[in-house]
């Protein structure tokens, strides 16, 4: 994500700032005219990256429904090295689990990236709600259980022990961060198989991991295969192309979701655009749709640790800027819906049809502003999560939760600064659906 900025941020940051300057007045405007502009309910108590906050950064969120009682229902955050959040409808703060310590002192400490859900995972003590966690900073999954009743707070750690790194071959590669990071659930409706489909940093690998339930109680996982997607392109001059990044660095995955009627995942390649797949990881990825940038060239300045712009050739998408993150379903009961797409570059969300038949065609978008002086909207979303059922009196109609990147009011630090402050915002989902028309 885009709040603090990585040498690779930063340089797609540049990037994108210039190429919009070089687009034609047409086309700069197509994605803003019409787009309407929702407001959030209410946010989230603000998280900050520094020492003081538990260096808490607002990643990504998902929305558990209390099927006994649904205003009762539980948004479960991540906070990268913050670990975990738990939230209830008035996004109030209902617990915070840390992220593991490093095994050691000169090793990366748990980083807690993307989380997603699953319904009635199977266990050796009875069927259980969980919420899957990429640990980035381990290279791990992290698994908790989710019980409304249970005193102290909803969730349980209930990873095996001995699970092993996902990507990685020991604590060397796994300090290289080169590790999980962005994550989707699956439930295999032929098999009843629970699975997690996981991305590496700064490589374009997915894989697709089992989850499975041990003697004791708890989950670990087994990697089933992998997939790995292009990282330059064939463009329609003939030219190769790949976004530009700093040396080493591929075009990563990190917003995923997959659709249980179809086992299909879609999977945001940042600087890329959405593609669609198997959730299986068989079969040839579609590109779904690609982001304004796509094909733009650029040079990498070790020294500035940013990128130069060239002439922007026309083969970029319309509708995404750069990075592409947060997508989410929205389901709707006769099997119609959406996906849900964050457009981070230009603080947009845009809509796509679901059904594969129609080549998830773009059904529009929409904003998330500001409600109040004091409730802001969403700027530089990573995560999001709808849930279309109704959860109390709160929100009869459903909820979405977008992570939003640059909190404010901004609150000062001990240096005359401002400090880096995220959080999460929740919007009505009856809103969106009267504002965007769906």
């Amino acid at each position: 994500m885009r709040t603090h900025r990585t040498p690779r941020r930063t340089a797609a940051l540049v990037l994108g700032t210039a190429l919009l300057a070089l687009l034609t007045p047409a086309r700069a405007g197509a994605d803003d005219e019409g787009l309407p502009t929702v407001t959030p309910v209410s946010e989230t108590p603000a998280l900050h990256d520094d020492e003081a906050g538990g260096n808490s950064d607002a990643d990504d969120p998902a929305i558990w429904r209390n099927a006994a009682d649904p205003g009762r229902s539980l948004v479960i955050a991540t906070a990268k090295e913050g670990g975990l959040r738990v939230y209830d409808l008035d996004a109030r703060l209902v617990q915070s689990l840390p992220a593991p310590r490093p095994p050691a002192e000169d090793d990366a400490p748990g980083r807690y990236n993307n989380v997603d859900l699953v319904t009635g995972l199977r266990t050796s003590t009875g069927r259980a709600d969980v919420a899957v966690v990429s640990d980035r900073g381990n290279d791990r999954l992290r698994i908790y259980r989710i019980d409304p009743l249970k005193p102290g707070g909803p969730l349980t750690d209930i990873t095996a022990p001995a699970t092993a790194p996902v990507f990685s071959t020991d604590q060397a590669e796994i300090n290289d961060q080169r590790t999980a990071y962005g994550l989707a659930t699956w439930q295999d409706k032929s098999t009843g198989r629970s699975y997690a489909l996981v991305s590496r940093r700064e490589r374009t690998r997915l894989a697709l991991l089992e989850l499975k339930p041990t003697a004791s109680g708890t989950v670990t996982y087994q990697q089933v295969r992998t997939l790995d997607l292009p990282a330059s392109f064939r463009l329609p001059n003939g030219t190769t192309w790949s976004p530009c990044a700093e040396p080493g660095e591929l075009p990563q995955v990190e917003g995923m979701v997959v659709d249980p009627a179809t086992g299909t995942l879609y999977a945001g390649q940042e600087d890329i655009g959405i593609w669609r797949i198997r959730a299986d990881l068989t079969g040839k990825p579609v590109l779904v749709d690609k982001v304004r940038e796509f094909g733009v060239p650029g040079v990498y300045d070790e020294e500035t640790e940013e990128c130069a712009a060239g002439a922007d050739p026309g083969y970029g998408g319309e509708r995404l800027s750069a990075d592409v993150e947060g997508l989410t379903l929205f389901q709707e009961s006769d099997g119609d819906g959406y996906l849900l797409a964050s457009s981070q570059g230009d603080d947009t969300f845009a809509l796509y049809d679901r059904e594969v038949s129609e080549d998830n065609e773009y059904e529009g978008g929409f904003r998330v502003g500001a409600a109040s002086a004091t409730l802001d909207g969403a700027q530089e979303c990573d995560g999001a999560a709808v849930l279309n059922a109704p959860l109390g009196s709160r929100y009869p109609n459903g909820l979405l939760v977008v992570q939003d990147g640059h909190e404010t009011p901004e609150i000062p630090d001990d240096e005359g600064g401002t400090r880096t402050a995220t959080g999460f915002k929740f919007v009505d989902l009856g809103d969106v659906v009267d504002a965007a028309d769906l």
